[in-house]
């Protein structure tokens, strides 16, 4: 299938987006307008993009249907300030209220059931019931488009943070498992970042690691080793000498030499497998490159 803009309806292509770039943080954003009206409302088209400076940015799209202008973007404006509140599990419900299009001049804080906090260093509030609050300054606003649909970026500053002291490990960092944090997919969906939901990768970025590439082709083809399996030879620090590998050959290898090749083959990875499984993965790599080393 194939879904290009100039096929395909404005709000067939906002679903395909949504369907496929998920699940998406929510910003419940705060803003103020000139005349001291507030507003809240919930954005998907939203994450970080720096830490130094702190720069998060989200996107108040022009409504589909009539291709007006959010109140959002009309009060950062006026008054070029926000604070991000960040949703979990427990707010998502009133967060649905505060997206109602409600006319402008309506206090989504009542109308959703959210408390209000005074900020510290910008004019619009804070929703008391978010883990995190960010109050934030707005660099810049970058227009997208005039029509219905079309994005205007909002680019701002993280000024504070205000993040409940519930949340925190015993590092003083943000526990995923305690925060409870919510993802918006497209349609009515949404999905909770909790229990198995969340699980854990080592960062390689620290390390130059083996790669794929560098498997023998027998190997990497071969349906006895799993992906996991590759994944984890391919993640190994490196891979052993050439010395190392003919001594491990000869210490721990049986001869195959009444096997063909293939079996031969079947038997290095059955072999790898099991060394894998039991956190070897530097044996399972000689294993595996004994087959140049292995005599018929």
């Amino acid at each position: 299938m194939k879904v290009s803009q100039g096929t395909t309806s404005t709000r067939d292509l906002h679903q395909y987006l949504l369907g496929a770039i998920s699940p998406r943080p929510i910003a419940l954003v705060s803003t103020i307008s000139d005349s001291g009206l507030y507003n809240l409302a919930p954005f998907s088209f939203f994450n970080v993009f720096s830490a130094n400076p702190p720069i998060v940015i989200f996107s108040p799209a022009n409504s589909g249907r009539s291709g007006a202008t959010k109140n959002t973007l009309e009060n950062l404006k006026e008054v070029p300030e926000c604070v991000i509140n960040i949703v979990n599990y427990n707010m998502v419900n009133k967060v649905n209220i505060a997206g109602c299009p409600f006319p402008k001049g309506v206090n989504e804080f009542e109308k959703a059931g959210f408390e209000s906090l005074p900020s510290d260093i910008v004019k619009p509030l804070r929703v008391k019931e978010a883990p995190v609050q960010m109050e934030c300054k707005v660099k810049q606003i970058i227009e997208l488009g005039k029509e219905g649909g079309a994005g205007n970026l909002v680019i701002a500053e993280v000024v504070l943070m205000h993040i409940d002291d519930n949340i925190l490990d015993a590092k003083k960092m943000i526990d995923p498992f305690k925060i409870d944090l919510i993802g918006r997919m497209n349609a009515n969906w949404y999905c909770r970042v909790n229990g198995d939901a969340i699980f854990e990768i080592p960062k390689l970025d620290s390390e130059i690691v083996v790669g794929m590439d560098c498997i023998p082709e027998y190997a990497r083809k071969n349906p006895i080793l799993e992906d996991s399996d590759l994944i984890a030879l391919a993640t190994a620090n490196g891979v052993p000498t050439e010395n190392e590998v003919k001594d491990f050959s000869n210490a721990n290898l049986l001869s195959l030499k009444n096997l063909t090749l293939e079996k031969k083959y079947g038997t290095l990875c059955a072999q790898a497998k099991e060394l894998i499984k039991n956190k070897r993965v530097q044996d399972a790599w000689k294993t595996l490159l004994s087959i140049h080393y292995i005599k018929d």
